[in-house]
């Protein structure tokens, strides 16, 4: 694909001259993808780049710069309103990868950063993370079979976790049932994060929003910090036009 190959945006009439064809077909080209999620518009940019159904025909998604753009100020207001890193993260096979981290101003931070490990780009076991968790939550059995396809027990950092697969397929409808995701000390000791998934046009995750921050530090309660998440998440489902499942609605 052209846009794979680009390292940011396009507007359309580059994509004319680069490929040579019609500027009415290269819109009409754009809003078949669009509609498929494969290709994004930026409208600050007024340019297209690649759309958050792409990573899920390999990792040039991680490459470029759509989904970062969106979900960038979404997740500076987050932190700021919460004081402590939020991230965005999506998957990458069976793991969580963090495209974002945005920090609190200095000073309005509890947290000790350098005993993080979330930074951008880290990969981590997403049946582990409340990022990946929340993103698990809304894939199908197949899916989960798929990423999990070994049944012997899962690996842990802390010694807490699930084990197995049924373990995990327990939390997941838990997760799903309830709209978002949390861990308390399973990627790192005194720690606890939870997650909120966003959606594309599909109902499908495409990504995440967490919050991670030491489970003793008490400037806001996890409700609190869920109804944030819950909002930055609904705030980056409408940026990618996308749509909640229909149970997150009833809810």
């Amino acid at each position: 694909m052209y846009l794979a190959g680009r390292s940011g945006l396009a507007q359309v009439a580059a994509l004319a001259r680069d490929l040579g064809i019609p500027r009415s077909s290269v819109y009409h080209i754009l809003r078949v993808l669009e509609d498929r999620g494969f290709v994004t518009y930026v409208a600050t940019e007024q340019a297209y780049g690649l759309g958050v159904a792409s990573f899920e025909i390999g990792s040039a998604y991680l490459r470029h710069e759509p989904l970062e753009r969106l979900a960038r100020p979404i997740l500076r207001g987050l932190s700021q309103r919460l004081g402590q890193t939020v991230h965005l993260g999506i998957l990458y096979g069976a793991e969580t990868v963090y495209l974002l981290k945005e920090r609190p101003a200095r000073g309005r931070s509890g947290e000790d950063e350098a005993t993080l490990v979330t930074d951008i780009g880290v990969r981590l076991p997403a049946h582990l993370t409340a990022n990946g968790r929340a993103i698990l939550a809304h894939s199908t059995d197949a899916q989960i079979g798929a990423l999990f396809p070994r049944p012997g027990n899962l690996i842990t950092r802390t010694g807490k976790g699930p084990r197995t697969l049924t373990e995990l397929a327990s939390l997941l409808a838990r997760d799903r049932e309830r709209g978002w995701s949390e861990e308390v000390e399973l990627v790192s000791e005194g720690f606890r994060s939870i997650g909120v998934a966003a959606f594309d046009h599909n109902e499908r995750p495409v990504a995440a929003l967490s919050s991670t921050w030491r489970q003793h530090y008490r400037r806001h309660d996890a409700c609190h910090v869920r109804e944030v998440l819950q909002q930055g998440a609904t705030r980056l489902t409408a940026a990618v036009s996308g749509r909640p499942p229909l149970q997150q609605l009833t809810q």
